[in-house]
């Protein structure tokens, strides 16, 4: 029972820790490869549940301050292969009666033992398919997680309880590490029918030719990010922040740096023009700015100074509400034309595309 609700939480609190992890993965599979691959996208995800699963297994479910102080010990195993001992004592295993073979493997004792071997397979799978691990490799990574798995149990989770609730036991490691060292022959058997580590990084460098309306939209954000952070600072110099950091920031650089923003540079995309590059980035950039801060923030500031005029107080929450919603609605249309299209209508105007700069063959 105790399993399934470390599972359960563990499924619950997923969706936020991939959130977390969402950014960072984003930012560094268009900076590899341009594209993100829906095969990768499965793996990665599917590896962060299942350690996030073993890992609340390890320590759910947890006790009260009240209950880990009765937890008089043993606190740790430091003697190898004492599972065996306890599997010979507590069993009604005769080795010289084959009839008691079926009871003693039907005994909790014996899942245990079976349960700490087939935590890590998966673990030894993923290393062997994925991240391209040697047998030793495997093996050394699976030891060092079931390290910190049993260091976890017999810190009293970090010295948060003032005494262990879980043994600390030499034998999970060795049958963890065990779990492991199989999941890698294990993962032979399906290599030949799942595409290989190679076969995904050249289908993602392949769709990574193109611009994606989600890796425009991610160079958007992140160039947006970088810009507040210089705005930051040249704001302890000066009352001007605001345009000195946007005139550096998305004119001077884009034109130092042959038609690219440090963002777009990070996630190898260049501007592209049919001319006059120089007059295209400052006309381009300044409408870009205008339209989405000046537009909404002015329409925003109209609808304000015509709500005072209202006497009738429902008059006046109704028009905010709708002038709210009104600019959510606003970015929320410009974000899923560019999605879906990966285009929106202003580059006509200024006859503009991205183009990536992703070459086909990546250096690891």
């Amino acid at each position: 029972m105790s399993y399934l609700i470390s599972i359960k939480t563990a499924i619950i609190l997923f969706p936020f820790i991939a959130f977390i992890f969402t950014i960072p993965f984003i930012l560094s599979q268009y900076h590899k490869y341009g594209a993100i691959h829906w095969f990768r996208v499965l793996i990665i995800y599917t590896f962060i549940l299942y350690l996030i699963s073993i890992y609340f297994l390890v320590i759910l479910p947890l006790p009260t301050f009240e209950e880990a102080l009765k937890n008089t010990g043993p606190y740790y195993n430091f003697i190898p292969f004492n599972f065996i001992k306890d599997f010979l004592r507590e069993t009604s295993l005769v080795i010289t009666n084959p009839s008691t073979y079926l009871d003693a493997l039907m005994d909790p004792c014996f899942y245990v033992v079976i349960f700490n071997i087939f935590m890590t397979i998966p673990f030894g799978m993923y290393l062997r398919y994925y991240f391209k691990c040697s047998f030793r490799k495997t093996v050394f990574y699976t030891f060092l997680l079931s390290l910190f798995f049993e260091l976890t149990q017999g810190s009293s989770l970090y010295s948060i309880y003032p005494n262990p609730y879980r043994l600390c036991d030499i034998d999970d490691l060795i049958l963890n590490t065990l779990g492991g060292a199989l999941g890698y022959p294990i993962m032979g058997l399906f290599m030949k029918i799942l595409p290989t580590r190679e076969t995904i990084d050249e289908e993602s460098l392949i769709k990574g030719q193109v611009v994606s309306g989600l890796r425009r939209l991610t160079i958007f954000f992140l160039d947006l990010f970088i810009y507040f952070i210089l705005m930051g600072f040249i704001s302890i110099f000066t009352k001007s922040s605001f345009l000195i950091a946007f005139i550096i920031y998305y004119i001077i650089i884009p034109i130092i740096f042959n038609n690219q923003t440090l963002g777009m540079k990070f996630l190898n995309v260049k501007m592209s023009f049919n001319k006059n590059n120089i007059l295209k980035i400052i006309f381009r950039n300044t409408f870009i700015f205008l339209y989405y801060f000046f537009l909404p923030f002015w329409f925003l500031i109209g609808i304000a100074i015509g709500v005072n005029s209202l006497i009738h107080l429902n008059l006046k929450a109704l028009f905010m509400i709708i002038s709210i919603f009104s600019v959510l609605v606003f970015y929320l249309t410009n974000i899923l034309i560019i999605l879906i299209k990966g285009k929106i209508y202003y580059d006509k105007l200024f006859k503009f595309e991205f183009i990536s700069t992703i070459k086909l063959t990546k250096e690891d």
